[in-house]
């Protein structure tokens, strides 16, 4: 077997891992949680059970562990031939994937300004695999790189431009490996060329957020200056009113504590105060919880808004595409979330929605729609495993 390209995504306290031959079949993947932490522990996807990491369980050592699980399965040799790593802020410096050398890494070290509880952990990755696999071609894919093609009305804030000039205050957007794989995908599956495609992609996940797409190219998206303005998530609030920060800080809150409520306590989990899983919610609401319909109710009203909204920036609608954990699973959501828009002819089969568009080459919209709507999963590893191939083409061969 030839040695395969390795894809790592670092988060705060986890990391997930993937392989991928140069035609682009999976061959494995890996996720280790709690880093950082006693209870950290990794395991490889289609096994039943995790392995407990030592202490102090860093993203290093969960590295290391996941290359010598890789090798007992047979599946990578010595090295890789090259390593793809997500990294989510990439400011204005980055509008495509980059082979990774010091320049480009104290570009990202200056961007982790912009995004402080990411990019620094993102680094730690690379630098873990640097260590691992010196020599190996390693490319830095950006979460925000495929929205630098928003238009100035489209990513400036409404505030002093000296802060746009001196800091780089505005919308940059993310999830953009997702949202570039819908419009690839979207396009095959309608038969066109991308290059053609406008289409409103919504990525529904414990994160989420909504771009509209024309010409194959971002021109709107929910998401700004960080990851926690647009749509209700998770644990993130979404859009609130700016005049809240005041508000909470003459009730005794400090800056870091609101940041952490607005992060890690807001969205879904606040709204219902159990979870921020779609899928517990849902089962709630079936047994009468009010706060959890309450939480479903307010998600999915705030994403019909921001899918009208996204109309401003469209001359037509090649399709509405659903993507993610709740955007590919959850029917509810979807016929939910479409009862608000039926000004706009969105109709919805009732059959291949509950199917998620499985049996019906991914349409889930009625005969009647005005649009189409699709249901295509995502696949945000297979982009930066193709990037890690094309931009470190000439160490590869």
């Amino acid at each position: 077997m030839d040695d395969p390209i390795l894809v790592v995504n670092c988060g705060s306290s986890s990391l997930k891992i993937a392989l991928f031959t140069r035609q682009e079949q999976r061959l494995g993947s890996l996720l280790a949680e709690n880093l950082n932490t006693p209870e950290a522990c990794i395991r490889l996807s289609g096994e039943p059970s995790s392995l407990n990491l030592p202490e102090p369980g860093s993203h290093e050592q969960a590295l290391t562990m996941a290359i010598d699980l890789f090798r007992q399965r047979g599946l990578i040799r010595k090295a890789p031939l090259a390593v793809g790593h997500r990294v989510v802020h990439g400011g204005e410096t980055f509008k495509e994937p980059s082979l990774i050398d010091d320049q480009v890494l104290v570009a990202i070290r200056a961007c982790s300004a912009l995004a402080p509880l990411h990019n620094p952990v993102n680094l730690i990755g690379i630098e873990a695999a640097q260590r691992l696999f010196p020599g190996i071609p390693q490319v830095a894919v950006f979460d925000t790189a495929f929205h630098q093609s928003l238009p100035a009305h489209a990513f400036h804030y409404a505030l002093p431009q000296r802060f746009y000039r001196d800091w780089g205050v505005r919308r940059y957007g993310f999830h953009g490996t997702s949202h570039q794989f819908m419009a690839d995908q979207t396009a095959n599956v309608l038969g066109k060329p991308v290059s053609d495609l406008s289409l409103i992609s919504a990525h529904l996940g414990n994160g989420c957020s909504i771009t509209a797409i024309r010409n194959g190219k971002s021109v709107d998206t929910s998401m700004g200056l960080t990851p926690l303005e647009g749509l209700v998530m998770g644990t993130r609030s979404g859009d609130v009113d700016p005049g809240l920060f005041d508000f909470l800080s003459e009730k005794g809150m400090d800056a870091g504590e609101i940041n952490r409520i607005l992060n890690r306590e807001s969205g879904l989990l606040g709204l219902s105060g159990q979870s921020n899983d779609m899928r517990t919610l849902c089962r709630m609401a079936e047994e009468g919880h009010q706060e959890a319909a309450l939480a479903i109710d307010v998600f999915c009203f705030r994403l019909a808004r921001y899918i009208g909204a996204m109309m401003a920036s469209l001359t037509s609608l090649d399709a509405l595409v659903f993507t993610g954990g709740i955007g590919e699973n959850s029917a509810k959501v979807r016929a939910r979330t479409l009862t608000h828009l039926t000004l706009l002819g969105f109709e919805l089969s009732r059959e291949n929605n509950e199917g998620n568009g499985k049996n019906s080459n991914h349409h889930i919209e009625a005969p009647a729609s005005r649009f189409p709507v699709l249901v295509i999963p995502t696949n945000e590893e297979l982009v930066i495993a193709r990037a890690a191939i094309a931009h470190g083409l000439e160490r590869i061969g």
